[in-house]
Formats: C-alpha cells, structure tokens, sequence
C-alpha cells in the first residue's frame, strides 16, 4: 500500500525529515507519534505534496507519489483530513460534500466506497446540518465534514493529521466506529496523532518520531498498552533532552 523509504524533506535549507523509513499495508491502521518538533506535521504535508521530497521514495501499490501533483491523488485513492480540515466555510455541509462527491465520482468510479447518504449514516449529526454553512457548526461537526468529504473521494487510504485535537472525548469515540467502519471496507488508515491514548485505541501499531526521524516502533501489546509506559516516556523525554540540548 503505502510505502516511505529513506524519506528527507523540509523547508527551503531547513531540512526537518531525515531518512524515514514506513509502511503501511493493505486495510491496516498505523499511527505517527511523537513530541511536539518531531516532524509530524512536516511528514502531513510531504505526504501531500505541499512540500517537496528533497530525496528519498514515497510511494502507494507501487505508484510514485512523491512527483505526483496533490490534485491527481485522489484518483491514486488517497485522501487527507487535515488538522485545521480546509473546508469551505461559507458552503453548506451539503455543497462541500457535493464538491468531494462529484470528484470522487469522476475520477474513482470504478472503486466507489461511500454515498452521500452512506456517509451521513456514518454521522447521524449531519443530517440536520446539510443546509447549514459549515463555519457556524461545532468544532466536532466539522471535523465529521471533513472525514464525510474525503470519504467520499472514495480513497483506499485515508491519511489524518491530529484529528482529535479540539474535540470533546465523547465526539472522538463516535470518530473511532467510524475508522471501525473503515477498516471492515479495507480503507488503510495513517494516523498522526499526538495523544498516544487515543492513538493506541484505534490503531494496530506505530512510529514514534522525534527530531525528525523514526526512533522506535510499537506494536501489539507493546503499542497498546503504550500511553505512560516506561519505553515511550523514554523517548519522549529523551527528544525533549536533545532538543534542548541542541538549543543551548
């Protein structure tokens, strides 16, 4: 599915990745953490091409993405929620899900996932809120917005940048039954997350980053017994020495 080799990226000189190395298979769920200054977000916007890949692969089923344009990666079947979501604000719930619905349909007919009314399923909440401009709802609606739209670009791979920040617990457990859902479509899921609970709930493992790199890989009882335990306050603590290390 999704492939990253030896991946280095950044800011004109400012080079932030350094060499990663991931991949996340087919229907899986993969967590990114890490403390804040490890390259998280940096690793988000190469992921979509807003940032150029200075060297290194990235690649899905093969396909080179690292020179592909962010507008034809939909029709390669990923989408992106990202944190701050971009949605249209002045638009209805409705017209933004239509936008995504009418691209998804054009460029992944062949690989339709999700309806409108599917996806409105999934977030019962929106039902009501279709002729709503997007802007004067919840911080939870619109993070539903968000997910229902790149749902319905029909993706194979849905990539999610700190998708529990600013949300109440209760809203992210009903964002949880939706990647439950997800995962029994066989859409793979990357999530970067800077909550570790949240992250170990409802992902099969992850990488833990910090200073721009890979330090540690947790799965199985290891990952989701993960939040406060000894081997990632570790590396945790020992990014923050570094860091401050580096600045003094």
């Amino acid at each position: 599915m999704l492939r990253i080799e030896s991946l280095h990226a950044g800011y004109g000189a400012l080079r932030i990745l350094q060499g990663l190395n991931m991949q996340v298979g087919s229907g899986e769920a993969v967590a990114v953490v890490g403390p804040n200054g490890a390259g998280k977000s940096t690793l988000v916007r190469a992921l979509c091409g807003l940032i150029p890949v200075v060297s290194g692969k990235v690649s899905k089923d093969g396909i080179d993405l690292a020179h592909t344009p962010p507008a034809a990666r939909p029709a390669l079947g990923v989408a992106v929620v990202l944190e701050n979501r971009h949605l249209f604000g002045e638009l209805t719930v409705r017209e933004n899900l239509l936008l995504a619905e009418r691209h998804g349909h054009k460029t992944r007919a062949e690989k339709c996932r999700y309806s409108m009314d599917e996806v409105v399923a999934l977030f019962p909440v929106l039902e009501e809120k279709m002729r709503q401009r997007v802007q004067l709802l919840s911080g939870g609606q619109q993070q539903a917005v968000a997910i229902s739209r790149a749902l319905l670009l029909q993706p194979d791979l849905l990539i999610m940048d700190e998708p529990s920040t600013g949300l109440a617990p209760k809203v992210f457990k009903d964002i949880q039954v939706v990647f439950d859902t997800l995962r029994a479509r066989s859409v793979s899921l990357l999530l970067i997350e800077q909550n570790v609970r949240i992250a170990a709930a409802v992902t099969d493992r992850a990488y833990v980053m910090a200073m721009g790199k890979v330090i540690d890989e947790l799965c199985g009882a290891d990952w989701k017994c993960a939040a406060g335990s000894e081997r990632l306050a570790r590396a945790y603590l020992g990014a923050a020495a570094a860091t401050e290390s580096a600045s003094s």
